[in-house]
């Protein structure tokens, strides 16, 4: 049987302070409590008589006490003559309580939780854990769920979201964007915050059992060999020379991402080390003597290079170091007042090609693909990956290589 009791809840009072008068129950091994609305200082409560005494209204509270206790012990008797009472926690009995005592609270509750289950709200969630960069990602993916359903994507549940809503989606954006790989970023970002929801309970539906991302293939996006060569020792004008370095740099470095190059701090026992900022894994490469020349022509103040020292962050250097690479070439000057004409040896490069480029060529000299994964950083996610026990002189011995090869003609 429930049993219920008074508990002035003084466990967090701050001194001078009212505490709220609660309800307590207990039941089947189990312990709930109802806010009342009463709030009183420790002086004002009498625990052995269960009254409020010291207080200028002590004579409305009591007769408010006695209407709500009875209130909630009919409550109580009720269930148990339907038979609910004994599979029932304290918990249970809390929420049938509140719903009759303050049915405005349940109300307000119970549209939390299903506004919670609502595809919207959970994906701006899921969005909001998300690093910088990625819920910026997110977000372009629901700027074009509004695009598509406008007001009503707020009501939209995650049971809306079947084949045939994915496919009319796919349709509406493949009218701005013709890409599928582009639009298959915002299909996979939908699965996530699915995923996600099927994780915590929200929902069990899944419709990507039967509509499929098929990624299109597309160009292979690297140098080759001679074209590597040609860009590194191509003439190009002063101003020009720091990006072909810092594209240089990268390719020694593995095909370093941009960010990550940025991010760098320090060399320890001649490695860099440092999380990868896609993956958050734990990382190291070797710094070989070419490398190294470069990093000491552009040391920065508060990072390993001068990059963050002149740029805001890595996407503005990003934009600047990929428009200057696209010119890279034969610059002519034509016209009165010799404006400068570009002739583009790689017009599509970007530093993306490099890390391309480098996995491309490792590749052709036979260097196990075990080997190039771990050393652009894949690896297989096992304890062994986060503490970088995996045989890290096959990687450096694989760059070494990859090096001679493109910068000495060494095979």
């Amino acid at each position: 049987m429930a049993t219920t009791s008074f508990f002035h809840d003084t466990r967090r009072a701050k001194p001078g302070c009212a505490s709220v008068l609660k309800m307590a129950i207990a039941h089947n091994c189990t312990r709930s409590y109802v806010s009342l609305d009463a709030k009183l200082l420790p002086n004002q409560w009498d625990e052995v008589h269960s009254q409020v005494i010291n207080h200028p209204n002590k004579q409305v509270l009591n007769l408010y006490l006695i209407k709500v206790k009875q209130q909630i012990d009919r409550t109580i008797l009720f269930l148990t003559e339907e038979g609910r009472l004994q599979g029932m926690t304290a918990n249970d009995i809390r929420d049938e309580i509140e719903r009759k005592l303050k049915p405005e609270k349940i109300e307000k509750k119970e549209k939390v939780e299903k506004d919670k289950k609502k595809f919207a709200a959970w994906f701006l969630k899921v969005a909001d854990s998300k690093s910088k960069s990625t819920r910026g990602v997110f977000m372009q993916t629901y700027r074009r769920m509004q695009a598509f359903m406008g007001e009503k994507l707020q009501k939209l549940s995650f049971e809306d979201i079947t084949k045939e809503w994915l496919v009319e989606f796919d349709r509406f954006m493949a009218q701005t964007a013709k890409s599928k790989n582009s639009r298959n970023i915002h299909l996979r970002n939908i699965r996530t915050v699915i995923n996600d929801a099927i994780d915590n309970e929200i929902t069990s539906f899944y419709p990507f059992r039967k509509f499929k991302i098929i990624p299109q293939a597309t160009p292979k996006r690297n140098l080759k060999v001679d074209q590597l060569r040609t860009l590194f020792n191509f003439p190009c004008e002063e101003h020009a020379k720091k990006y072909i370095d810092m594209s240089k740099l990268m390719f020694l470095l593995i095909g370093i991402n941009v960010v990550d190059l940025c991010r760098l701090k320090e060399i320890v026992d001649g490695r860099i080390v440092f999380n990868r900022a896609k993956t958050h894994r734990l990382y190291s490469i070797k710094v070989e003597p070419e490398a190294l020349e470069i990093i000491e022509r552009y040391r920065g103040e508060n990072w390993l290079l001068d990059i963050l020292d002149r740029y805001t962050d890595h996407n503005e250097y990003t934009r600047r170091i990929d428009r200057e690479l696209k010119k890279i070439g034969p610059v002519k000057r034509v016209g009165r007042g010799g404006k400068k004409v570009h002739q583009p040896l790689f017009p599509k490069i970007s530093t993306y090609w490099i890390r391309h480029s480098w996995a491309t060529i490792a590749m052709s000299l036979d260097i196990p693909k075990d080997t190039i994964s771990h050393a652009l950083g894949h690896g297989n996610n096992t304890v062994t990956d986060i503490y970088i026990e995996f045989d890290q002189e096959k990687v450096d011995i694989a760059n070494r290589k990859v090096i001679d090869w493109v910068f000495y003609g060494k095979r």
